[in-house]
């Protein structure tokens, strides 16, 4: 029996209330491919695959930097298999950042390609059989992939000081416009 884990259904909610245009499908099985979405006539789709995180600000970094409970709306934790990210079926990957401190949720919705470049030019070793993944949410609209980053660089984040072209994810936050394409009446 396949059942849906939280991620998905945050997601498909999401897409539901702000697309009214579009069909949601789920597969009845597991194929590397969570969520499709088609237009309304059906002969355009945009496949997802979802990843889903609890919210580490509350859970972990109580006792950081106070700048980390002010400045941050949510810190999530992924372990990716590289092999898996670079043969992706999905024409984008969706994680969701459930915030319980702000009561928000935030998207960050990227192409496993493009996932899969970031993350080989992040990490030391990019040809590392397992990725972990740290996205962070700022308050100021900001994203980025914190992993390995040293407190200082951190602090930067949260003061919105801090640049790196390769770990700065904001322009995929919330980036709904595949899905919005095909909302059309």
């Amino acid at each position: 029996m396949f059942s849906v884990h939280a991620g998905e259904y945050l997601a498909g909610s999401h897409i539901e209330r702000q697309f009214r245009y579009v069909n949601l499908w789920m597969p009845a099985k597991d194929t590397g491919i969570d969520l499709l979405v088609s237009d309304r006539t059906n002969r355009h789709t945009v496949s997802l695959q979802v990843k889903f995180s609890k919210d580490f600000l509350v859970a972990h970094m109580q006792k950081q930097a106070p700048a980390f409970q002010q400045k941050l709306r949510a810190c999530g934790w992924w372990t990716l298999n590289r092999a898996k990210v670079l043969r992706s079926q999905a024409d984008y990957w969706v994680f969701v950042l459930q915030a319980f401190a702000n009561t928000s949720v935030d998207f960050v919705v990227i192409p496993p390609q493009e996932l899969a470049r970031r993350l080989r030019r992040i990490h030391r070793d990019g040809h590392q059989s397992v990725w972990q993944v740290y996205l962070w949410v700022t308050k100021a609209e900001q994203c980025w992939e914190t992993r390995d980053l040293a407190k200082g660089d951190k602090l930067l984040i949260t003061s919105n000081k801090f640049s790196d072209r390769h770990r700065n994810f904001s322009k995929y936050l919330n980036a709904w416009t595949p899905v919005a394409r095909l909302n059309r009446e």
